[in-house]
Formats: C-alpha cells, sequence, structure tokens
C-alpha cells in the first residue's frame, strides 16, 4: 500500500520508497524524499517563484531519461503553476515555492532545473550564470582554474560571484544582477567565454563543437537564454551515484587538486550546510544585485 504523508496541510502519496534508485550505492527513493525534505530550507529559496523544468529519471541514473516541462497530469490542484512565454506560445509550469510542493514534485523522482528569471518577469535575469564543463581528459580541476580567471573578471567588473559544483563533472559560477534582459546577459556572457578563450588558449574554448573540446574547458554561455535552465542549488543529479550541484568556497576551488575533492552526494550536504550555511544565500540578497556592466567585454 503507497503510503499516505501529510505535509503542511496536504496528503500526498508517496510510492516505492524501498525501490533502489542508484544501485552503485543503494540509495533508495525514500533516502531521496528525506534528502529534499531536509535540504528543503535552501533548496526552496532558489526555486522559489521560478519555473521547474524537471530530468526525470524514475528508474534511476540507467533507466529512462526525459525533461518534462508542461504540468504533468494528476498534478493537485493546490500546486502553483505560471505562464511561460515559449516560442510556440505560452505553456504551463510547476512552481516549486513550499514543502509540500517539493515533495509531491520530488516523489516524481527528478532533477530541478530552473530559468535565470522569475516566474513574474518572464526573459528578466536576475543572475548571470556561466556553466564550466570539462572535455576529458579535463575534469573539475581545469574548470576551477578557468573559473578563478572568470571569477577575477566578474569581479574586476563590479560583480559579486559565488561558486557551485553541477552534480555532474563541472563547475557553475552564478552573480546576482538587477533585473536585466537575458539577451542582454547572454551577450556579456558571450564576451566573457571569448575573453576568457582569448586569455587562456590552451585552457578554454567558448564554442560548443566537440571537436574543439577535448582537454578544454568550454564556457557555456547559452544558459543565460530565456529559454534555458540550470541545475538548481542543492538538487540531486541522474548520475551513477547520488551526486548534489552543491554550493563551494572560493578556497575550495582555489585548492583542487584531484576530482574527487569537489564530488559531493547527498550525505554530505546537511554537515555542509551546518558548518558554512547556504553559501549562495547572497544570490537571493537584492542588497548583493549589481547592474549589467554597461560596456560588456569585447
Amino acid at each position: 500500500m503507497t503510503p499516505i504523508t501529510e505535509v503542511e496541510g496536504r496528503r500526498l502519496a508517496l510510492s516505492n520508497l524501498e525501490k533502489v534508485l542508484y544501485p552503485a550505492t543503494g540509495f533508495t527513493k525514500g533516502e531521496m524524499l528525506h534528502y529534499y525534505a531536509s535540504t528543503a530550507g535552501s533548496l526552496l529559496a532558489h526555486l522559489y517563484n521560478r519555473p521547474v523544468s524537471f530530468l526525470r529519471f524514475p528508474d534511476g541514473p540507467d533507466g529512462q531519461r526525459f525533461f518534462a516541462k508542461n504540468v504533468p497530469p494528476g498534478t493537485p490542484s493546490w500546486v502553483r503553476t505560471a505562464d511561460v512565454p515559449r516560442s510556440d506560445g505560452n505553456a504551463r509550469q510547476i512552481v516549486v515555492n513550499d514543502l509540500a510542493t517539493l515533495m509531491w514534485a520530488a516523489n516524481l523522482v527528478t532533477e530541478f532545473h530552473t530559468p535565470q528569471w522569475q516566474a513574474d518577469t518572464p526573459a528578466v535575469a536576475d543572475r548571470l550564470v556561466l556553466d564550466l564543463d570539462p572535455g576529458a581528459p579535463a575534469t573539475v580541476v581545469e574548470c576551477c582554474r578557468a573559473g578563478l580567471w572568470l571569477r577575477d573578471r566578474l569581479r574586476a567588473d563590479g560583480l559579486y560571484v559565488y561558486a557551485k559544483t553541477s552534480g555532474s563533472k563541472g563547475l557553475h559560477l552564478l552573480c546576482p544582477l538587477e533585473p536585466t534582459p537575458s539577451d542582454d546577459v547572454t551577450a556579456y556572457a558571450k564576451g566573457l567565454a571569448k575573453d576568457a578563450e582569448r586569455a587562456l588558449p590552451a585552457l578554454v574554448v567558448h564554442r560548443m563543437a566537440r571537436n574543439l573540446r577535448p582537454g578544454k574547458v568550454f564556457v557555456d554561455f547559452s544558459q543565460n537564454a530565456a529559454a534555458k535552465t540550470t541545475a538548481t542549488p542543492y538538487t540531486l543529479r541522474a548520475r551513477p551515484e547520488p551526486t548534489v550541484s552543491t554550493p563551494v568556497t572560493w578556497e575550495e576551488v582555489e585548492q583542487c587538486g584531484a576530482p574527487e575533492q569537489l564530488v559531493f552526494r547527498a550525505a554530505d550536504i546537511a554537515p555542509r550546510l551546518q558548518r558554512y550555511g547556504d553559501l549562495l544565500g547572497p544570490l537571493i540578497n537584492a542588497n548583493r544585485a549589481r547592474p549589467l556592466p554597461r560596456s560588456g567585454p569585447s
């Protein structure tokens, strides 16, 4: 029988709690739900008022994986949704603003992905993101080297810069912004990526072409586009182990000498939150938001 749980006054049916989602570690669906419940205070702050794209993997990372943007059939009436403009007309997507919605969504077995804008201001970004993606044999170690150059450049342009692991192979840099059209943020980020490639030609590439990427770090600026989304801080990833997109300190980035130093699993997050708090908390602090530099890099 599927257990019924009450969360913030909402009755939820949480299914298949003993199902092993990550065979490499034996991590179960019940443990996934516990992880999301225990990190909800920080995770919800980054999901709040942003339309969510789900990357679902109901049979674990080795099974079928698929993106789901539209409101799924059977969604409870109390789950908030928002209109999201698309090239083929408006659609509706889930907005995860509370614990009950988070647990309902987590029961679908999903990664959470969000845009750089909020539901009431589509295509107007309040943050910038750079996704540093290593091409083998490069690893997150090389991403950290590229990230430090980009950090210094962004700081020189007057922006506050924060970092998190992707939860996969790479590193994400994020900056809080005053509301800015997504197209402008994308153009600025592209200029940054080009400048990084010029400064570090043996390390960085700004184009996605696969033949350019072996041994280098691709600086993906395109995730600032209004239609794109990025793995939300603290989301679990559909990887062989239950790794998490985890905020990190700049000291950890500076000292990274081996990939395993920046791999964090579900069990690591509660102790990190206890030690550091939410390292990405400043992203949602309006006092940290800065205007996009008027003249971006050439």
